[in-house]
């Protein structure tokens, strides 16, 4: 501050101000009517700041800077109207050309605003831009973990055998739903090596890949499986982080016993409040050791990347629900 208001005093000697304008006064007084102006724009607008970070929370930065510059000006005004009125009127100081004396106080004080401003505000900007630039990297990090995953929870041995078990039973009986079977497979597969690159898909191209997935499951628990869809047509269009409902179909089957005594049920639920609801009954496994969360730590990390909103996931007594937040087609 100290630094600043010496070369603001200096400048001004080398423009001749005070020459131009015919002001008389001792040069000690323009020293340090400078140098306290500096130091209260200075202060005030870092007073002003943090009043306006608790007010201006879910401001974005472009608001927030606009709103703070403006408030600083009024303020900067102010200090510099206040300066001049004291020193004129208190103290009566020996100041010649006292309206030029006032409109310069003022310039000086609205330029030194917007200086501190410009250099905030660059702050500011690029360390939102770094910001997101981190976002962006973290966010194919996840992206390409969840890829990973996915097709390794595909190909694990498990499942890629099981489901090779149900088709050669298929084939051995001549049974026409080997076709069927072969197809979904196939789909199911096509999805996840292509969607994994995108950021948020329609809900309505998440349901069409589901849909031949659940019908491998059927096939692998026959009886075992209960699906239930309770979603609005006006939902369709909305968007998903994309393989976030087959994670959540895989989290309940991996979690719980699905038999024909005790089917396994999942329910697909949207409602008014803009949130798609997946919930399932809970029957634990036996030996089933301690969750990782991986699934729902990639989901909701990849929420808070691409949309900035938040999952939510809730465990009762008897079931087990996480809600994923529906994206507007407008957005």
């Amino acid at each position: 501050m100290l630094g600043l208001g010496i070369y603001s005093y200096l400048n001004s000697l080398f423009s001749e101000v005070y020459r131009y304008y015919g002001i008389r006064s001792p040069w000690y007084d323009a020293f340090f009517a400078i140098i306290l102006l500096t130091i209260l724009v200075w202060e005030g607008n870092r007073l002003l700041e943090a009043v306006l970070k608790k007010r201006l929370k879910t401001a974005t930065p472009t608001r927030f800077l606009l709103v703070f510059f403006f408030s600083g000006s009024i303020v900067s005004i102010l200090l510099g109207a206040a300066i001049w009125y004291v020193a004129t009127t208190l103290l009566r100081l020996p100041v010649e050309n006292s309206q030029i004396t006032l409109r310069l106080i003022l310039t000086y004080s609205t330029r030194m605003n917007l200086f501190l401003h410009i250099l905030n505000a660059i702050f500011v900007l690029v360390k939102e831009y770094k910001n997101k630039q981190v976002e962006a990297e973290e966010f194919k990090r996840i992206s390409s973990q969840a890829e990973l995953q996915s097709i390794k929870n595909q190909l694990n041995p498990h499942f890629l055998f099981n489901n090779l078990n149900v088709l050669s039973g298929l084939v051995i009986r001549d049974n026409p739903e080997a076709n069927k079977f072969i197809e979904a497979f196939s789909s199911v597969y096509r999805y996840i090596l292509n969607s994994q690159q995108k950021e948020l898909v329609e809900l309505k191209t998440e349901l069409e890949v589901i849909q031949p997935y659940v019908f491998l499951l059927e096939k692998r628990f026959p009886g075992s499986l209960l699906i239930k869809w309770e979603i609005p047509d006006h939902y369709m269009l909305h968007k998903i982080v994309p393989a976030s409902l087959q994670m959540l179909i895989e989290n309940a089957i991996k979690h719980n016993i699905a038999s024909k005594a005790s089917p396994l049920i999942i329910t697909f639920l949207a409602n008014g409040d803009e949130m798609l609801t997946v919930s399932n009954n809970i029957q634990p496994k036996a030996s089933d050791g301690p969750s990782t969360q991986w699934g729902l730590k990639n989901i909701s990390r990849r929420y808070e990347l691409v949309t900035g909103e938040n999952i939510t996931v809730s465990k009762g007594a008897f079931s087990f629900s996480v809600s994923l937040p529906l994206i507007s087609p407008t957005l």
